[in-house]
């Protein structure tokens, strides 16, 4: 229960809920604090604020303060790789990475979640790369006071599958680079394609353990997808021959290795072309040849998925169309745009 008293009458007593003041272009946020002794000095800012009266609130049995309610939720809500304080400002509380890693967010529980009557929690995109104690969402119950039932209901959607956020830390892959092409393999031009490779499984804290070059011909390029992986490479990544032509056949060569799981075309441009495969528990991504001229292509958006962990099917690049078209623009600020944000 909930009582109106006169600013006059809340001398002595305390703030039952943070008071925010802002002023534009300058604050947002508590000019007091719930728990606050309310004196004589703080009447004229109150008044200042807007407030006429003050609150004095009597709890039912069957009731919960925004803060301890906060709390349930922001416990809830994180799962492997969060942390949060119970320090609720307003009513909020934030959650924030517990280390580097890949930012993943059931979206199916979080919109259950926001269902909920009288809560919320809002999030990055899932998928986002993000480091140790970047905020990742954050969570409140709306009102003052509310029924303890919901706010139950809401956790109980959120602890499903061990919290509707986590962060996954990326693996340090052994990477074996495999460059194809007739014209790169007889030094008839120069290749640039290892030089991008390298710089994207560097730029993931992995390392470029080996390297090997071979033409347009299935058998060498089985011979060479062999030879990086008995050289300890746990993670391949194929350039070139991805497209339709005849001597295309790096996928072919894929498929010849052993391959027992091959997706050919991800429903992303630039990328379409793109390919994973596995070969026993090892990930090899077919990378086509539009990533030696685009900042940001469909490589970026699994890449960072591999080393978390996640298998990529066919199913995952699907989903990857909601997102998955680059505006190319003429000064690329990926990852600080839509690419790749709708799953």
């Amino acid at each position: 229960m909930i009582k109106a008293i006169s600013l006059e009458e809340a001398v002595g007593t305390q703030l039952a809920h943070d008071i925010t003041e802002i002023r534009p272009g300058e604050f947002k946020g508590p000019a007091f604090c719930k728990g606050h002794t309310v004196c004589d000095e703080d009447i004229c800012r109150l008044q200042r604020l807007g407030k006429n009266h003050l609150y004095v609130i009597d709890l039912e049995e069957d009731e919960i303060h925004e803060n301890e309610a906060a709390a349930i939720l922001a416990a809830a809500l994180a799962g492997e790789g969060i942390v949060w304080e119970n320090n609720p400002r307003e009513g909020k509380i934030n959650l924030h990475a517990a280390l580097d890693g890949l930012l993943q967010v059931n979206v199916r529980a979080l919109t259950a979640f926001n269902l909920v009557e009288e809560v919320m929690c809002a999030t990055l995109h899932n998928h986002t790369l993000v480091q140790k104690g970047a905020l990742v969402g954050g969570t409140r119950a709306l009102p003052l006071i509310m029924k303890r039932a919901a706010i139950e209901r809401a956790a109980a959607i959120a602890r499903q599958k061990g919290g509707v956020l986590t962060v996954q830390p990326l693996r340090v892959a052994r990477v074996g680079l495999v460059i194809t092409g007739n014209e790169v393999y007889h030094g008839l031009i120069q290749d640039r394609f290892a030089a991008v490779l390298s710089q994207k499984v560097q730029s993931l804290g992995s390392e470029v353990a080996a390297l090997a070059f071979a033409p347009d011909d299935a058998a060498a390029i089985t011979r060479a997808i062999h030879s990086l992986l008995d050289a300890g490479c746990d993670l391949l990544l194929l350039s070139g021959g991805m497209s339709v032509d005849p001597d295309d056949v790096t996928r072919h060569a894929i498929s010849q290795a052993g391959a027992t799981e091959l997706h050919y075309g991800a429903a992303v441009l630039p990328g379409a072309m793109f390919l994973v495969a596995y070969l026993e528990d090892v990930p090899l991504l077919g990378v086509p040849a539009c990533a030696l001229h685009h900042p940001a292509t469909v490589l970026d958006l699994a890449l960072p998925r591999i080393l978390a962990g996640e298998h990529i099917g066919k199913k995952e690049l699907a989903l990857l169309g909601h997102g998955g078209l680059c505006r190319d623009c003429p000064e690329c600020s990926y990852p600080h745009c839509p690419f790749g944000k709708g799953t």
